[in-house]
């Protein structure tokens, strides 16, 4: 529909409640029929009737909000052009800092190839699409991920790279074909895991199968049939069935060895008899199996165990949403074939060990990721927000937070991408030894960059940081959650211990 154009007198004369025109932006709009359902009350809207209200409008709300009542524009303002942005699905940010420096056209990396950049914008507006508005639902209702949410991601192939690279992604049409299985490398596995955090809903990314992340790779590397192996992924990667890691114990967190869930065999030696709990395991709320840690005859071993007589699982409620599916399982004399033992018997230290790099790593790009979008939250908000006559910019004392947050984002990615370089060409067999020490502490660095980051972005953005919804959403939920990736896949002090820990094995003899 042709909208009319006004001009500013004539908005001028719809100054009252019975015909209610305002400006923002140089469009016109028309609140009579709002008023009454003004969130705000009557008051706000009549305070501003018949004059440009965009400065009074951006002091308060996110440009989103005007978006959704774009019904109510009536026109716009003769010989004038709107000035704000507005973003559209698959967009790039425009604000400086606002993405990493590879997706800046000022800027070169030597480590992104056309394939890279290719897989990212198809990632972008997928993203945009169909994650970002089922996260924010989700988030906000706390009901789990939709199956045809999920349905789509297993057409698109993005539950098969969220494994990262591997045989398992051959053949594999993926994202429409922006990049071969072949091909698909760590920083490939890094654009999926980045783009997918945009979705801004910290209790749904963890919700979105974020289970299966950190427990299929142990069936894929560890599984002793292929035949079997290749039933469980297919049906994993089809979303028909949901996968999770069960390992921690109240008894047991970064202390694997402390486990206390047992398996014994039954004298025919073809099954195990699982006794024992686990706690806050992510998406075990909707699971169908459990790769578990278990204390066999002389050690860890490793099971996938199917939901079936004798698991329960319950919900746990934590700091952020229940859409995550955060739960308390129960295994009471749960018969496991023997045949589901991954590795080998005794021996499931390795499969544990092996499994944390990646999932350490994908945690580190999750949090880089999120850090940066607060960070960006913060450069506008201080662009917008006027206090005592002034933009918040204006102040020094907020410049120098927004360096301080902006320091911490870009070395956060530049270590990241240092070391998934590194896991580029380190073969997967010798990452573990050659990398879970770097990891370790990278992971310890990007929390405490996160830290840094909220603790700053909540003091810039004052109560509003303090509230769930309105400008400081996006503040909020970031300070109230970001302590879960300082404790999931290992505590900073563990980390960081284990980090120094390494270097002492190789350190030479050399003195001061």
């Amino acid at each position: 529909m042709l909208q009319r154009q006004l001009n500013r007198a004539e908005v001028a004369r719809n100054n009252s409640a019975e015909s209610l025109w305002f400006i923002i932006d140089s469009k016109v709009y028309d609140a009579t029929d709002f008023v009454d359902a003004h969130p705000g009350g009557a008051a706000a809207l009549l305070q501003v009737a018949g004059s440009d209200a965009t400065q009074a409008f951006y002091n308060l709300h996110r440009h989103e909000v005007i978006q959704n009542y774009a019904s109510l524009c009536i026109g716009t303002i003769e010989n004038e052009t709107p000035q704000i942005l507005s973003r559209n699905p698959g967009d790039l940010s425009v604000v400086p800092y606002g993405e990493p420096t590879w997706l800046t056209a000022q800027f070169k990396s030597p480590y992104y190839k056309e394939s890279h950049h290719r897989l990212q914008k198809e990632m972008r507006l997928f993203t945009d699409t169909y994650v970002y508005p089922e996260g924010q639902e989700c988030e906000k209702s706390g009901r789990y991920v939709g199956q045809n949410f999920i349905d789509n991601m297993a057409q698109k192939g993005i539950l098969h790279m969220r494994l990262g690279p591997g045989k398992h992604l051959h053949g594999v049409t993926l994202l429409d074909g922006a990049v071969k299985g072949e091909e698909f490398d760590y920083f490939h596995d890094l654009i999926v895991n980045q783009e997918l955090v945009r979705a801004n809903a910290r209790g749904f990314q963890d919700g979105n199968l974020a289970g299966m992340t950190i427990s299929l790779t142990a069936v894929l590397q560890h599984a002793n049939d292929e035949a079997w192996k290749n039933k469980i992924t297919g049906e994993c990667f089809s979303g028909r069935k949901k996968i999770c890691l069960a390992v921690t114990e109240a008894f047991a967190g970064s202390d694997v060895l402390g486990i206390r869930t047992t398996a014994e065999k039954t004298p025919d030696g073809k099954f195990f008899i699982v006794n024992g709990s686990k706690k806050w395991i992510t998406n075990g709320v909707f699971c169908d199996y459990f790769v578990t840690a278990v204390k066999t005859g002389r050690g860890l071993s490793v099971l996938l165990i199917e939901r079936s007589e004798g698991v329960e699982t319950k919900p746990i409620k934590t700091s952020y949403s229940s859409t995550a599916g955060t739960s308390f399982v129960t295994f009471d004399n749960v018969k496991v074939p023997a045949t589901n033992l991954l590795g080998v018997e005794n021996q499931g230290i390795h499969v544990i060990l092996s499994n944390f790099n990646h999932e350490r790593w994908l945690i580190v790009g999750s949090i880089t990721r999120s850090s940066r979008l607060v960070t960006e939250e913060c450069i506008k908000w201080a662009n917008q927000r006027l206090v005592f006559g002034k933009k918040l910019i204006e102040q020094p004392v907020i410049r120098q937070k927004l360096a301080k947050m902006i320091s911490h984002c870009e070395a956060s990615q530049a270590y990241l991408e240092n070391i998934t370089y590194q896991m580029t060409l380190v073969p997967k067999e010798r990452q573990a030894a050659l990398l879970a020490g770097p990891i370790a502490i990278m992971k310890l660095f990007a929390t405490r960059s996160a830290h840094e980051i909220a603790d700053e972005a909540v003091q810039i953005f004052g109560g509003r940081a303090l509230t769930q919804t309105g400008m400081g959403k996006n503040i909020e939920q970031f300070h109230r959650t970001y302590k879960f990736d300082a404790i999931l896949g290992g505590a900073e002090e563990v980390l960081g211990d284990l980090g120094v820990r390494r270097i002492m094995k190789d350190m030479p003899k050399s003195m001061l």
